[in-house]
């Protein structure tokens, strides 16, 4: 079993679905004890701003905020693709907890030393 495990999500409110299960399955594989981090990238990128993911909720899941609270309380780290976020002129004093804006070299790095990834 991987120790790592990068979960990217490109999606927002653009594909409502995409995202709720990105964090269903990385609050998921956080709770097993796996070293997790939601990689947020193009559109994924909205999603790190405090009150964006309020009114998402997907039927048959729970809400999107409480996902991603869920996996922040459980120590599941996210970063935020630094270009996508730039391109949005998204607020970096408005990000979510567990959110840090980082480079593409961040998920390379994390990915070359051991991480699988997948992507909603």
């Amino acid at each position: 079993m991987a120790s790592k495990l990068m979960i990217s999500i490109t999606h927002a409110k653009d594909n409502t679905d995409k995202a709720t299960v990105g964090f269903v399955v990385a609050n998921a594989s956080v709770a097993s004890g796996v070293e997790t981090v939601v990689f947020l990238s193009t559109e994924g990128v909205r999603l790190s701003q405090k009150g964006y993911a309020d009114d998402i909720h997907e039927e048959g899941f729970a809400p999107l905020k409480k996902l991603m609270d869920d996996f922040a309380e459980a120590g599941g780290t996210i970063w935020v693709c630094s270009p996508c976020f730039k391109k949005r002129n998204l607020d970096e004093n408005n990000l979510v907890a567990n959110a840090t804006i980082v480079g593409g070299a961040k998920a390379v790095e994390f990915l070359t030393t051991g991480g699988s990834a997948l992507t909603y």
